[in-house]
């Protein structure tokens, strides 16, 4: 059973910067895609950015491309979004998502993944 623990969340003024790490109870050479989404209320959960964990680059959605930049350690087993040019339309909960079993779809698909962390609030004024 794998688990992904989020932090690093909180509230910040806008322009501002805060890092998310989602942390992996297995190693990260296991597990195909790791992803980050957001739900922001009364909106649906979307894909901003992801990276195929063994050996992959970061994608991102193009609200975040520019801004965020996502990363991997393999020595802590842990997906790093570092959130830079923070504005009030980023304030959500964010998820990081694992997807353990190289699922069908694309990497923005919420099919795609099978584990899921808690969520961090975000929030951005």
């Amino acid at each position: 059973h794998v688990q992904l623990v989020e932090s690093g969340g909180g509230s910040v003024q806008a322009g501002g910067s805060l890092t998310l790490t989602c942390t992996a109870s297995v190693d990260l050479r296991t597990i195909y895609w790791m992803a980050w989404f957001r739900q922001a209320p009364g909106k649906e959960r979307e894909a901003i950015a992801a990276l195929y964990a063994p050996s992959g680059g970061p994608s991102y959605v193009g609200s975040v491309a520019g801004r965020f930049t996502l990363s991997k350690d393999f020595t802590k087993n842990t997906l790093n979004l570092q959130m830079n040019q923070l504005r009030s339309d980023d304030t959500a909960m964010y998820y990081c998502a694992a997807d353990l079993d190289n699922n069908a779809g694309g990497w923005p698909s919420l099919q795609k993944y099978d584990a899921w962390g808690q969520g961090t609030q975000v929030t951005v004024s």
